[in-house]
Formats: structure tokens, sequence, C-alpha cells
């Protein structure tokens, strides 16, 4: 579908600086399925000549260049000048920044823990009012963005702060499409038929699962994210919620529950690629490789939207959504993460970039190039750069229930600590209650 652009916003290129910025316009204006409708209104709504916008965040190189290019548009349409800078410390930097009264205008926080920080302290700005009405109405699981950005101010009060833009998604299942075609299996859509297809493989003489807790000093980490998903899968999200900040203790039998749901895949040398025992011991970036070998070492591997950049060159890979128990009736629960947006430093221009985050333009522009995907209902899938990326996107549409990576929300201490190494304990083979109980005694010993 193609727009021109309307008279009226061709007028208003001259003072915009729309006339002048079409070169460095990553897509032309009016071309392509972009939702130029929202540019136009946008454009006609704003004048910022002459004004500046800074802009921190955590993207460094290709990835400040793909942020950059949407910026464009919002100087394009608005005639401000934006200036990003990014760091790989940013969470420090940022800190260091409010601190000495040099903030940006608006901070791009890759966890909600420490914009929380930040909320509490004063030095973020509330979101403009009806902002919250906004993403519910249009946001897939609306409430659990709102819920994630909605923090105590220096008084106490909850307010929202963080506006989220630019999410990932954890809750997939990778597979070889030739291995499952050849073998007869059929993408399953619900826990107990993952289960059974699990079985299913086992009775066929062949390893279902290739799971791999490695990663150096972070080893334990993705076991993490199984037991989140687990736990999204068993109990109703204001238990993973309380669970997060240990208002639920970590050896509660819910969280145990989850803990031995993971077990149920992970401690079955049947089950796994080498064995229970190699599942510790195998580094994430590798443990996928059994489902592109012939025959196949594995069926399926549980792992984030990022894993094919570990897969062999040129495998053919495809994936599914982690299903939800039917019998449970908790919906489409996702765990991901994302990145928030917060004002630091309140300005006109950095209210109207907030605005122009409500745009479709400002998000299918970054769709259009590689690794964003969107909670946005009314951003066009047909910009998507492949169908994985839009297949992707869709679950995350499908979601009923949103919810953070929770290791990234608890004390470093525990998410990134005591959790982490309570998973390799138990994928070693401890007992899930005692390992759950290590873990509260690390966050007890904190108060």
């Amino acid at each position: 579908m193609k727009n021109s652009l309307t008279a009226s916003v061709a007028a208003l290129a001259l003072t915009a600086g729309l006339a002048h910025a079409d070169g460095h316009l990553m897509f032309a204006p009016g071309e392509g399925a972009f939702n130029w409708d929202s540019f136009e209104a946008f454009a006609a709504d704003h004048d910022l000549s002459g004004q500046e916008l800074s802009i921190a965040g955590p993207w460094i190189g290709p990835d400040a260049v793909l942020m950059e290019n949407v910026v464009a548009y919002f100087e394009a349409a608005t005639g401000a000048t934006v200036n990003y800078s990014g760091s790989d410390s940013f969470e420090q930097d940022i800190v260091i920044a409010i601190q000495a009264n040099s903030a940006p205008n608006v901070a791009v926080f890759p966890q909600p823990g420490l914009a929380s920080d930040m909320a509490a302290r004063g030095a973020l700005t509330p979101l403009a009012d009806g902002t919250g009405d906004w993403i519910v109405e249009n946001y897939a699981a609306g409430q659990s963005w709102v819920d994630l950005g909605t923090y105590a101010n220096a008084d106490g009060e909850d307010q929202l702060f963080g506006f989220f833009y630019k999410v990932d998604l954890k809750s997939l299942v990778w597979y070889s499409p030739e291995a499952f075609d050849e073998a007869g299996y059929d993408v399953p859509t619900s826990m107990e038929e993952l289960m059974a297809l699990t079985d299913q493989i086992v009775a066929d003489g062949e390893t279902p699962w290739c799971i791999g807790l490695g990663s150096g000093a972070a080893t334990g980490w993705p076991a993490t994210d199984w037991v989140e998903d687990m736990l999204l899968r068993t109990q109703t999200p204001d238990v993973y919620d309380a669970w997060v900040a240990n208002e639920i203790p970590f050896n509660d039998e819910r969280i145990v529950g989850a803990i031995e749901a993971f077990g149920y895949f992970a401690r079955n040398d049947a089950y796994v690629s080498g064995g229970a025992s190699a599942v510790a011991t195998t580094d994430f970036r590798d443990s996928p490789n059994g489902l592109f070998s012939f025959p196949p070492e594995c069926y399926m591997h549980r792992q984030a939207s990022f894993i094919p950049t570990f897969f062999p060159e040129d495998a053919e890979s495809d994936f599914f959504y982690f299903p939800s128990y039917d019998e449970a009736d908790l919906g489409n629960p996702v765990l991901g993460a994302g990145t928030l947006w917060a004002i630091t430093d309140p300005s006109d221009a950095a209210n109207v970039w907030m605005e122009f985050l409500q745009t479709p333009i400002a998000h299918e522009v970054w769709m259009a190039q590689s690794g964003f995907l969107t909670p946005f209902g009314a951003a066009n899938l047909d910009v998507f750069a492949t169908d994985g990326q839009r297949a992707m996107n869709q679950i995350l549409l499908d979601a009923t229930t949103f919810r953070f990576d929770g290791s990234d929300l608890m004390p470093s201490e525990i998410g990134a600590g005591a959790f982490w190494t309570a998973m390799v304990d138990y994928a070693s083979g401890a007992d899930a209650a005692d390992v759950a109980e290590n873990v509260q005694e690390r966050w007890d010993a904190m108060q």
C-alpha cells in the first residue's frame, strides 16, 4: 500500500525539516507498507524547529544505527535535532549523570529495576496523563506493560514513568522443520501436547531436548528462564510478581513446583542430549547444535529470540511458542525483556518524543530493519524483513500476559548469583526444595 504525503505535510516540511531530511530517511515517505498516515498526522501537529533533544541508552555500533534511523523520522517530522549517546556501561553512566545534574532529556533503560530506583530518587518525570490508558488500549497484554513501567516516586506514590519500546521474546522453542517432517512430528499447541511429544520422541528411540546452562561466569542463567516460564504456566501472574519481589519466598511450594517442572525436561537422561549430567556443563551457545546434526541429536531447544546467532551457518530452523497448559487455563503468558524509555530531564521535545513512540511509524521503521518486536497492535506486520520476525511478533501480540525476566528484576546477588548457582546445583542432582531454601537464605541475609 502506498500513500502520498499530503500537501499540508509537504508545506510543513519547509519549516519542520522534512524536505532537507529526505536524504537520510531510510524508507521514502509514501512508499511501502508503512503507516504513513501516522507520520503525516504527527508532523502536522508538532513543530520543534530549533529545539534539541538528548537521549542516552545502551545501544552502540550497529544497534545505535538502527535506533538513529528511527530518530531521523522524528527529526524530519518536527524539525528538532536529536543527540543520541550510547554506552555499553549505560547503567553506571546514567546514575552518574543524574547525580551530576547532567541527565539527558530521555533515558533508555534495559531493565525496570534501575528505572524504579531512579524514580524513587525523584530523578524521573511521570509520563503524560492518559499514557497508561493508551498503552492498555493499544498494546497486547497492555496492563502488563503499564505495571512494568509504574514505580513509586520519591513520596512513595505509584506513577507511570516507563514506556516500553523494543521487546525481546524468550518463550520460544526452536526446532529443525526438516527433522520434524522426516519424523512425522507436529508442532504442539499446549504444554500437555509438548510433554506427550517429548515422550513420543523417547519412545521412538530418539532424544527430544538439547539443554545447556554453561555461560562462563554467568553459568546457570538459561535455567532461570525455564523456571520463570514454568511459573507463569502453573501460577497466576500475581504469584510471579510476588515471588520476584520476595513477598512469596523462594522456597514456597509453588516456586519449588516450577523448578521441578523444569526438571521434568532436564533431569531425565532419556530426555536430554548427553544425559542429565551434561545439562550443567554444556555451553548454552553450543547446546542447540544437536538440532542440525544428521541424524539429529535432539529435536527441540527452548531459548530466546537471539539464539539463531549461534546456530550453524545455513542451518534451517523454525520456532513455536513455548505453550501453556490447557488444564491450567492461564491464557498465553510470555516471558521476555525489553527497553523502557523515561524522561530524566523534562522538556517540550521530550514530551513530544514520548508521543512519537505512540505512532505506528516509530515502530515500523525499526521493524523493517532487524532485532525489533513490539506489542503495538496498530503496527503493520507486513513491514518485517522476514517471515520469522513476523511470526515471532505475532506470538507477542497473542500474549495475554507479559512478564519481564524475573532474575533481572531481583537484586543482583540473587538474580545474577544465588539463583544461577541453585539452578546448576539442581541440574546436577540436588533437591529442588533444598536449592530453593539456599536462595531464600541468601535473600534473608540481605535484609
